[in-house]
């Protein structure tokens, strides 16, 4: 990101799977726009096995060094504890929690005749239930503020995949977790509004460790001054601009994020789309969605919602 007009200035983020890709990105491109960030990374391999410091903690050190602010939480977020203390972490460190990327994620390839229950497990806990904890303890404190007279401008960015709206061969763990994530931001969105809170999910599209080895040389990195579509800051963005008080109006909803391109998904169909063919700012993201959201249909009720 090139121009920033500070539209997160005095919000507090949290963002899950900081340490690398995606998150990485989001992380920065937030405490760029004036965010406090606490960047969440337990440093797991790709395939979710082993821990380090070390990734969570270099972030925060470019945040710093950039002049944000930022602090490094190396809990599992897929524990009660672990979420607890993430939250706490924002609380205590910084005062206030305003904005939940959830992020985190890793994969366990198979075919579904050969994928292990193991592997069913792994993958659907730190995406599902990796999603699931965070939330429930940031809405549990969010829920508190309201009720005390004090509601928040919240926001909460969940992470899928177009594995969660379309499927994926050879991906039946990661498809099933994703698409569970559609549906609970669907829920978080109908239950959290009362209390000022905002949900939404992205399906983003871009070369992290979890795609190379999917995508191989169609997502390399372009020699020279070239647009690089397949970077992963193209899709900060849209994030940085759901997760501020710039988006409010706009929860329970899905969008595609890939290259210059944001498209609002309706029933899981690609909806209007609008591609600038260069990364977008956030405000100019932030334009765009509402201009394609002018033009779709409204989403279906969800059942149960008041």
């Amino acid at each position: 990101m090139t121009d920033t007009t500070g539209i997160c200035a005095g919000r507090v983020a949290v963002v899950t799977g900081a340490g690398r890709g995606l998150g990485r990105a989001h992380a920065l491109a937030l405490a760029a726009e004036g965010a406090k960030v606490v960047v969440n990374d337990i440093g797991a391999a790709l395939d979710g096995s082993g821990t380090a410091t070390g990734p969570a903690e270099q972030v925060v050190a470019e945040i710093r060094e950039s002049g944000g602010e930022a602090v490094a939480h190396g809990g599992d977020i897929a524990t009660s504890d672990g979420a607890a203390s993430l939250v706490a972490t924002a609380l205590d460190t910084y005062g206030r929690l305003d904005t939940l990327v959830n992020n985190a994620g890793f994969l366990r390839d198979r075919m579904l005749v050969n994928l292990d229950e193991e592997d069913w497990d792994a993958v659907m806990r730190v995406h599902l239930k990796g999603h699931f904890l965070p939330l429930k303890h940031a809405a549990a404190h969010w829920r508190a503020e309201a009720k005390a007279g004090r509601t928040p401008e919240a926001r909460v960015v969940n992470t899928s995949s177009g594995a969660g709206l379309s499927g994926s061969v050879g991906q039946g763990n990661y498809s099933a977790a994703k698409a569970g994530i559609l549906g609970l931001t669907l829920v978080a969105a109908a239950e959290m509004g009362r209390y000022g809170v905002q949900v939404n999910a992205i399906a983003p599209a871009a070369r992290t460790r979890m795609t190379e080895q999917t995508f191989a040389d169609a997502m390399a990195a372009p020699e020279g001054d070239a647009f690089d579509a397949m970077a992963p800051e193209n899709v900060s963005p849209l994030v940085v601009w759901l997760g501020s008080s710039a988006s409010a109006g706009v929860t329970g909803r899905v969008f595609e994020a890939e290259a210059g391109r944001i498209t609002v998904m309706q029933g899981w169909h690609p909806g209007p789309t609008a591609d600038k063919g260069a990364r977008w700012t956030p405000s100019e993201a932030g334009e765009t969605a509402l201009k394609l959201l002018a033009e779709s249909r409204a989403p279906e009720g969800v059942y149960g919602a008041k």
